[in-house]
């Protein structure tokens, strides 16, 4: 299957494909995409690249950019790309689970809260009977010394993943891929907020919200505290430079 065409949104080189095409794409890609990593991006991620090379560069090293901002995919269809569909991470994250387990596709989940990660080691194995999960580990909120990410390095690949799910957050998972390639051995994927609305600790936005690009919405509604400023930075830059890239 070869790889999808790419669409350069504020410098990220956004795949254009669905879910079917993504699904495929990193079974296909399983074996050969070891120690390489996918990146699943949003708005405010692609605002963030826009604005620092660094973690331009760290978004366009990876094995693949997913869409998961429904503005990014509406940008691609306006620029002569009709197949461009949005691939959200939770739904990329739950599809996946579902599909692997007939296979024996094995999962370590790196990332979350404490609380979290004892959710999903109840919330899983109910949800996927039959799922093989690798591991499930919540690190420390501070940066890791050598020694413990060497430790937790080993610990990873001796687990035998096929695919290292990593919920910290954007830029950090983004960075710490990207810090990883090469070194573990799976495929590494970064999905954000997926372990917290996989386990309900978040409660997502209602799928008419999500139908309707309105999720950034609902995320606002539940921590304005902390996203209202973001948004206000991000959405507005995004619109901006849409208005001049049309």
């Amino acid at each position: 299957m070869p790889l999808p065409p790419v669409c350069p949104i504020m410098g990220v080189n956004v795949a254009v494909l669905d879910m079917p095409a993504a699904l495929a794409l990193l079974e296909e890609h399983r074996e050969d995409w070891r120690g390489r990593y996918v990146c699943v991006t949003n708005v405010h991620t692609a605002v963030t690249a826009y604005g620092d090379p660094a973690y331009r560069a760290v978004q366009n090293g990876a094995a693949l950019v997913l869409p998961d901002g429904a503005p990014l995919a509406a940008y691609s269809r306006r620029h002569g790309f009709a197949q461009a569909q949005r691939v959200a991470g939770p739904d990329l994250f739950r599809a996946m689970l579902g599909a692997g387990v007939a296979a024996g596709r094995r999962h370590y989940f790196y990332g979350g809260s404490e609380a979290t990660a004892a959710a999903l080691r109840t919330v899983l194995p109910q949800r996927y009977p039959g799922l093989a999960i690798a591991g499930i580990e919540s690190p420390p909120f501070r940066p890791l010394t050598a020694e413990e990410d060497a430790a937790a390095v080993a610990r990873i690949n001796a687990a035998r993943p096929d695919y290292v799910w990593v919920g910290l957050g954007a830029p950090k998972q983004e960075n710490w891929m990207a810090a990883h390639a090469g070194r573990i051995e799976a495929v590494m994927l970064g999905v954000g907020a997926a372990f917290d609305f996989e386990t309900g600790t978040v409660a997502r936005a209602p799928k008419w919200m999500q139908d309707h690009s309105l999720e950034w919405l609902w995320r606002l509604s539940q921590d304005p505290g902390r996203l209202l400023g973001r948004y206000l930075h991000t959405n507005t830059k995004f619109l901006l430079w849409q208005i001049a890239h049309k």
